[in-house]
């Protein structure tokens, strides 16, 4: 009896000793996890150099106005003929340059010749007629002055040299058009430029009025814009334009605005404004896209972020902010975008004295510990004077 009483009481008290041994086990271990999580946390605090920080500032933000179009020369020509008849010459083809008086072509028509045969015959015929009719006309005024002939009939004389007088000269007008008419069988161009097109080909027939060639001058180029009204009080001509053309990268060129039309396009109430461009080089084509803006007048002060500190998910504008040693994530609003100068208006209240991650990192997690290491004095001097951002 005695032996089970102290076997029973063994028992129960290795039973005793294995729980206190495990509560203890188990204290332990709580509190190593909890130096581990606080060596963590304390690991990725993650520092931030001023250089790696941005904070609102008030600023006046760059204004552009959008423009794009076809360029299109200021001089061009479609030539076309003056006379009918057979396209017996052509000089000219697509591509290549003409000057002004060049001859480009000729039309055949012997019409044109024996008109002018029949127009000169006209010229002799009214000039014998006035000579005739001047003859007796100086003789008619010798026997009116001696009384041998009646007013009447010396009237009749003046009639008739007054008549062959017109008819002299509606020949010789008749005669000059014919004389037009054979020059205008060599169609020469207007202006110096390039062929653009030939819209016939050498045999072909051609009626009056009918185009032969488009000629075009590459030295001086247009591009119309379409420009919202509400936009046009700022233009004024002479303003820049920088463009750029399809095909040429990133060059730009410089035009500016020539003119402005004065009333709005049906429809669209936009209003036409046509720019410059110089082509000295003819380097730049007719038809080629262009697109550009025009600089406008600074807008008023007001708060800003760089480009960088501005993120974007799925649509919506966020910021990194540093606040109380953590990691704020906050949503904003943003308004106007300078693209010259890289900044973009913050429409949220942000504290102008809140810094912000204007460099770019990855796995950022709210909440997380943050600390911003002291910035030198010039740093200090430079954000007293940033503005409020309210």
């Amino acid at each position: 009896m005695t032996i089970r009483m102290s076997r029973r009481r063994t028992i129960v008290g290795l039973i005793l000793l294995t729980l206190v041994a495990g509560l203890a086990g188990t204290v332990a271990l709580r509190a190593a996890k909890r130096g581990q999580d606080a060596g963590a946390n304390a690991a990725v605090a993650l520092q931030f150099a001023p250089a790696d920080l941005a904070y609102v500032e008030n600023t006046a933000l760059a204004r552009w106005l959008p423009v794009s179009g076809t360029l299109q020369p200021v001089r061009q020509a479609v030539v076309k003929a003056k006379v009918a008849g057979d396209l017996s010459a052509f000089t000219v083809r697509e591509g290549e340059a003409v000057r002004a008086g060049q001859k480009i072509a000729h039309i055949e028509s012997a019409d044109l010749q024996s008109r002018l045969v029949d127009r000169l015959g006209a010229v002799e015929s009214a000039r014998a007629q006035l000579a005739l009719a001047e003859k007796t006309r100086t003789m008619n005024v010798r026997l009116l002055n001696d009384k041998f002939i009646s007013q009447n009939a010396f009237d009749s004389t003046e009639s008739s040299y007054s008549v062959a007088r017109g008819t002299l000269k509606s020949a010789e007008a008749q005669l000059q058009l014919a004389q037009n008419a054979l020059s205008d069988a060599d169609v020469v161009a207007p202006l110096a430029g390039i062929v653009a097109k030939r819209h016939v080909q050498p045999g072909e027939k051609v009626a009056i009025e009918a185009p032969i060639v488009t000629i075009v001058d590459l030295t001086a180029l247009e591009l119309q814009a379409m420009v919202p009204a509400i936009d046009v009080p700022e233009l004024r001509i002479g303003m820049p334009v920088q463009l750029a053309v399809d095909g040429f990268g990133e060059r730009r060129f410089e035009g500016r605005i020539e003119r402005i039309n004065p009333a709005t396009e049906p429809g669209t109430r936009a209003i036409l404004v046509y720019v410059g461009l110089p082509n000295a080089d003819s380097t730049l084509r007719s038809g080629m896209f262009s697109t550009g803006r025009i600089a406008l007048a600074a807008s008023t002060p007001a708060p800003t972020l760089p480009f960088a500190a501005v993120r974007n998910e799925a649509g919506q504008p966020y910021i990194w902010m540093i606040d109380g040693g953590k990691l704020v994530r906050r949503i904003v609003i943003t308004g106007r975008r300078d693209e010259t100068n890289g900044r973009v208006e913050i429409k949220s209240a942000v504290p102008a004295q809140m810094p912000m991650l204007a460099a770019r990192f990855d796995n950022l997690k709210e909440g997380a510990p943050a600390l911003v290491k002291a910035p030198t004095s010039s740093q200090n001097a430079t954000r007293n004077k940033v503005g409020g951002a309210g």
